[in-house]
């Protein structure tokens, strides 16, 4: 499994504690496309923090790709993730000083990997931003800066793969262009992914479909 959770509980407030996940258990193997639906609040975006060491549980275990990611710290997580894990949240976290190309290099730079200006321009071709390599984060648009964080998450080809959302600011055309690729990049390097969606049709692509309601897996 590259994904192995147990009774994975996340509690936010100190005064009035609030149970945002409440015992989950999860498994996702290797190769294998998982699609998270629910309500807004619901808890998706919280466990897929948690399951990609962004957000510490408050208990249980989260044990990925052979690592227990509940007694890593901050810089050991950081290490773990790099070149391993490619995450796309709807907060694109896109570094503002730097161009289109220079962010998604960045994570091929840290993985050590060669040439990662050419790698990340032909990313960002693939996600049809040819035209805005040089261009920053204000100078682009929602949908295009959320292109860019697509490019940036699957530039090192990593074993793991977190999506929140990924079409959300997406036309239809584009939007489907970019789910083709998430699952060709998905195919080629059996790679897991995790895909929290709104949208039936692309959950129905995935292997397995899971809700989480109020907390809990249903």
């Amino acid at each position: 499994m590259v994904i192995s959770a147990r009774d994975v509980r996340l509690t936010l407030g100190a005064a009035e504690p609030i149970g945002i996940l409440r015992g989950i258990d999860l498994d996702v193997a290797r190769g294998e496309s998982v699609a998270l639906l629910g309500a807004s609040g619901s808890g998706k975006s919280s466990l897929l923090a948690v399951l990609s060491g962004l957000e510490r549980a408050t208990s249980g275990s989260v044990q990925v790709a052979g690592l227990d990611f509940t007694t890593l710290d901050e810089d050991a997580l950081a290490i773990a993730r790099r070149g391993r894990i490619g995450i796309v949240l709807q907060a694109f976290h896109l570094f503002p000083t730097m161009t289109a190309r220079e962010n998604v290099a960045v994570p091929l730079e840290l993985a050590g990997i060669a040439h990662a200006s050419a790698l990340a321009e032909d990313e960002l071709i693939a996600v049809g931003l040819g035209h805005r390599t040089n261009h920053y984060p204000a100078q682009l648009s929602g949908g295009e800066q959320q292109r860019v964080a697509i490019a940036r998450a699957l530039a090192p080809r990593p074993s793991l793969v977190f999506a929140d959302e990924p079409t959300g600011n997406l036309d239809a055309v584009t939007g489907a262009r970019i789910v083709d690729l998430l699952f060709e990049r998905q195919r080629a390097a059996d790679a897991s992914l995790v895909i929290i969606t709104h949208d039936p049709a692309l959950a129905r692509r995935c292997d397995r479909t899971l809700e989480l309601v109020d907390g809990r897996l249903a």
